[in-house]
Parts: structure tokens; sequence; C-alpha cells
């Protein structure tokens, strides 16, 4: 327990400070801008706890708080109070709306946003932005976001690798990316076909 208490709350100190930043990046978006900026917390009893006392006053309540849950914990066939019971609280900011009565175009909007400036974030703090893998990201986005999403991964000057089944919804990268296509286990280079 008290392994798992001080992990724990290093762990959700951890994330409050990585909301912190992301939220601070975020702000940076323009708020007109093609994905909207949200306004992001954390929902956890941890995170709450570390937010307004010493991290070793909330490492030792927690660890009494496994202690004695023990038998319930063993009953459930898992702990049931922890980091891992945390969730991530998004709203769109513009609407002033939770993310999760959002429409699924602007959930994606909002989520898009999100990787994006977590990206800026990583880059700003290593000096190196992440590899970003954007599994059919063309095809939930309109032309006006896809474009902006293209120009945004080039001023980010990172390298994204971006799937999907439409080659034309990324003809506008023509010259700027690599196509690959991938046909019964073989990988060939390909261009995209107009619009």
């Amino acid at each position: 327990e008290t392994q798992m208490a001080e992990t724990g709350v290093a762990i959700a100190a951890a994330r409050a400070e990585l909301v912190r930043l992301l939220a601070a990046m975020i702000d940076r978006l323009p708020s007109s801008g093609p994905f909207p900026q949200a306004d992001i917390g954390l929902s956890g009893a941890l995170e709450s706890e570390v937010a307004t006392s010493a991290a070793v006053d909330v490492e030792e309540q927690f660890r009494r708080t496994l202690a004695e849950a023990r038998d319930r914990d063993r009953a459930a066939g898992r702990t049931l109070d922890g980091p891992h019971r945390s969730d991530l609280v998004v709203r769109h900011r513009p609407k002033a709306m939770p993310a999760e009565l959002c429409s699924t175009g602007e959930q994606k909007a909002l989520l898009v946003g999100m990787v994006l400036s977590h990206a800026r974030l990583t880059g700003e703090m290593s000096g190196m932005t992440p590899i970003l893998l954007l599994d059919e990201i063309a095809a939930h986005l309109d032309a006006g976001r896809r474009a902006a999403l293209f120009s945004i991964l080039e001023e980010l000057n990172c390298q994204a690798f971006m799937t999907g089944t439409d080659a034309a919804l990324f003809s506008s990268l023509n010259g700027r990316a690599q196509f690959l296509t991938v046909d019964h286990g073989t990988v060939a280079t390909t261009i995209a076909s107009s619009e």
C-alpha cells in the first residue's frame, strides 16, 4: 500500500502538472481558429487532494484508504480507488459546453486541437516535436480543417504518419509529403490522386 500510495500520488501530481501546461498551450490557440479551444481539467480524488495538500499527507491518506479497502477490492477483483479512476474533463470553450454533449465533429475538432497543442508543448519543452500517428484523420475533417491541419503539421516541423483509405483527401499534400500504399502486405510509394 505504501508503494501504491507513493506512486499513485506521483501520477496524480504529474497529471495535474501536464494538464496545467497543456491548458496554457491551448490558451495560445487562436480563439476563432479551425480547432476550438478546450477547457481541460481532471476529475479525481487524488488530483483534488494534490491540488490543496502536501504530497506526503495525500500519500498517507491514500495508503490508509487502500489498507481499509483491501477486502472490498479483493471482492471486486480490482482496486476501486486511485489515479486509474480519474478522468480528463474537456469543455468546448467557445460553446461553453461539455465535450460529451458536443457533436461528433466538434469532439474530433477538439481532440485534434488538443493533440496539436500537446505536440507543440512537447516540442517546446524537449526541443523535439513528437512523431504523430493520425489514423483516418482526414476523413473526419472538412476541407478547411484538413488544410489547417496540414499547415499546422508543417509549422510544427514534425514527422506525421496519416492513414486514410481515400487518397484524394490528401491530394493537397502532393509535393510536400511522401505517399505510401499498403496492398496485400506490400508497401509501395504512390502519388495522391486529385480532389
